[in-house]
């Protein structure tokens, strides 16, 4: 097989850079895909969104999809992709024996985003107040995990967005590295001249409401850190944005408190850069955090946790700002950056510093050179998988029957 040209990318959802990270690597991969000078067509079976980036403009065709429908096979037919990407398993789940059936010589990468079994697990542990970096292997081994871990084998490769997850993978579940590629957020840099810290006010916490490590974040700042950082700080707010608030996320607004909701950020990067302090005290989740390369682009230090750190930055001794797990250290980390300029001055030099790996060209580089040797060899990599052939000749037809019987009883109910 020669190295791909004829790219189908399968989006969970449409992609929206200024609303999600998830959005933002998303548009990042397409654009690492077509340096080579390959076509990408974007699908989606989601509906179009109202801060959806509009793939048209870099020259990516866009086609709208359906779930358990023919339609598919017959776009299949007429592409004939000679690569698939799969935006997170469960796309990979709906599609994946669509492809096998029309395309089988087809390369298949999943992009997972983040672990999402992983993520589970330690919202989980939470509730049972146990140890969330860590969680045990009962929750580790759950439904989820059995859906995620079996579309990561049926692929012929996996991106990995954070080292502790592919850690995760290989030690626990026996992962090969030949199935995972490790593909981290990318930068274009951070801002030429950032604001020095007399010209920066209050706090921000920014976030995609839909995302349930964020929902819980901010609630759990809103109840258990801002009323102490405010009785320390009078004068300073935390101002929150983020897409699609829901209607209970207003309860949280309160001018009194200084606790200001401010929706959605058309420009990210403007309110990051002026604001002092970017809070993340996140308790759950996985993956790199998106809002925490924000702060680094725009040199604002930020207060989060081990989990909120994890996968980008070698220690918490070099974060650009302050890594805390405990309410009580978030909020004297929070306080002493707020408060002290040269404490401030210190965190903002670093948090340039863990910026750099980021802008390097080098992981997308790697990324084409992976793809380029595995189309090669595509045969004999597949030999090897035999798990993965396992899976696909059995979990496959398991959603292929599925889909079926969904798509008939559609007809039928239409016919009636």
């Amino acid at each position: 097989m020669s190295a791909p040209e004829n790219i189908l990318y399968i989006g969970h959802v449409w992609p929206e850079p200024n609303s999600s990270a998830a959005g933002r690597r998303t548009l990042s991969l397409i654009r690492c895909l077509q340096a080579a000078g390959d076509r990408v067509t974007f699908a989606c079976a989601a509906a179009l969104s109202e801060h959806r980036y509009p793939l048209s403009d870099i020259a990516v065709d866009e086609v709208e999809i359906r779930l358990n429908c023919d339609s598919f096979n017959q776009l299949l037919r007429k592409m004939q992709p000679d690569l698939v990407v799969f935006d997170r398993f469960l796309t990979e789940e709906q599609f994946s024996w669509r492809v096998a059936k029309e395309c089988p010589q087809a390369m298949c990468i999943l992009d997972t985003q983040d672990l999402h079994c992983l993520r589970d697990a330690r919202h989980q542990a939470l509730k049972r107040g146990q140890n969330t970096m860590r969680p045990d292997s009962e929750l580790l081994s759950s439904e989820l995990a059995l859906r995620e871990l079996a579309s990561i084998w049926r692929c012929d490769l996996s991106l990995m967005i954070s080292t502790a997850e592919i850690s995760l993978l290989q030690s626990h579940y026996g992962v090969s590295a030949e199935l995972l590629h490790h593909l981290p957020f990318s930068s274009e840099g951070g801002t030429a001249s950032p604001l020095p810290y007399a010209q920066r006010r209050h706090f921000i916490c920014i976030g995609n409401f839909r995302h349930e490590p964020n929902w819980d974040s901010l609630r759990y700042l809103r109840s258990e850190l801002w009323p102490e950082i405010r009785r320390q700080l009078p004068s300073a707010q935390c101002h929150v944005y983020g897409a699609y608030p829901p209607p209970k996320a207003q309860q949280l607004h309160s001018e009194k408190q200084g606790f200001l909701l401010k929706g959605w950020a058309k420009d990210a990067a403007a309110v990051m850069r002026q604001a002092r302090v970017c809070i993340a005290p996140l308790r759950f989740g996985a993956g790199q955090k998106g809002k925490l390369l924000e702060a680094m682009e725009q040199a604002t230090p930020s207060v989060t946790t081990s989990i909120g750190a994890e996968g980008m930055v070698d220690t918490p001794a070099n974060w650009g700002g302050v890594v805390a797990d405990s309410p009580q250290a978030l909020i004297e980390a929070a306080v002493s950056l707020y408060r002290d300029e040269s404490n401030w001055r210190s965190a903002q030099e670093r948090a340039v510093r863990c910026l750099a790996p980021f802008t390097s060209a080098e992981p997308s580089q790697a990324l084409r050179s992976r793809i380029d040797r595995l189309s090669g060899e595509l045969a004999v990599h597949r030999q090897g998988n035999f798990i993965g052939a396992m899976l696909r000749h059995h979990s496959l037809r398991s959603h292929q029957y599925m889909s079926q019987w969904i798509a008939a009883k559609s007809q039928l109910a239409t016919a009636h």
